[in-house]
């Protein structure tokens, strides 16, 4: 008897934990065709929408004109995903806001040299877990790094877990979020920010390559790296040299070492 009672008391404590973990995911929705519509004429930022992927109506396509030329990721999903995520009446979209203010590079990238500053930029191309975004961004606000550029579609949700991850960094770093990352490394380059590239495919050691001047270190998901279109507007490519067994290291900790490593260089510290 002992033992069912705990075993219930397991299952109650979970269902409840269940219960208000729903509770706060609902609080950050926005629910409805119209209610999203108006979200985004009212200029809110949002993490990403998730469309039903059958969606056809005139109301439909009026909420996917609001999206023209906005930075927000859309993914098209399955009604029943939808519905597992609420009981509410949806109307096959569901928008999660976004727990801060994106910016945009166009913006920061003047400011940045009208306060006198060297610019540092970090990149992260194809980084999707949450946890290791969280742990860059608070590297980069500890480094003083000057914003954080993240792609629309493919990139870590920034939700509770990132900032809890971040120790509140992503509260405290600019992070800007752009359609087309190829596009975005071109348009540093035109500003005299040259990019690095880190990547298992260089030959050159870290350590070698001068960061002194105005950069944009860019880290690449763990599985794939940096996307090859990308790889070759770099200015530079630098590798983290190992010896042991195991040949490569967790993307947070490339890129604590290679954000340091600037800092050195530039006698931050």
């Amino acid at each position: 008897m002992i033992r069912n009672n705990k075993n219930q008391n397991i299952k109650k404590r979970t269902y409840l934990e269940g219960v208000k973990e729903h509770r706060v995911k609902e609080s950050t929705m926005v629910f409805g065709i119209r209610a999203v519509i108006e979200a985004i004429n009212a200029g809110k930022d949002f993490d990403r929408i998730l469309l039903r992927r059958d969606m056809s109506s005139s109301i439909a396509r009026e909420l996917l004109e609001a999206l023209k030329g906005k930075e927000i990721s859309v993914q098209r999903v399955p009604r029943e995903k939808l519905d597992r995520m609420t009981e509410k009446n949806h109307q096959g979209v569901i928008a999660f806001l976004s727990q801060i203010t994106y910016q945009k590079i166009e913006d920061i990238v003047p400011f940045v040299f009208e306060q006198g500053k060297v610019p540092f930029f970090v990149i992260l191309d194809g980084i999707t877990d949450v946890r290791n975004f969280g742990a860059i961004a608070r590297t980069c606000e500890c480094a003083g790094v000057d914003a954080i550029i993240i792609p629309t579609q493919g990139a870590a949700s920034i939700n509770a877990d990132a900032i809890k991850t971040s120790a509140g960094a992503l509260h405290n770093i600019a992070v800007c979020r752009t359609e087309n990352l190829t596009s975005c490394i071109k348009f540093l380059a035109e500003s005299g920010i040259k990019s690095i590239a880190a990547t298992e495919k260089a030959t050159q050691n870290y350590t070698q390559c001068p960061m002194t001047d105005p950069i944009a270190l860019i880290m690449g998901a763990e599985d794939v790296g940096i996307d090859p279109e990308r790889l070759k507007l770099c200015d530079e490519q630098v590798r983290i040299p190992m010896s042991g067994k195991i040949s490569s290291l967790n993307v947070s900790v490339s890129a604590g070492i290679l954000i340091y490593e600037v800092l050195r260089q530039r006698e931050i510290f």
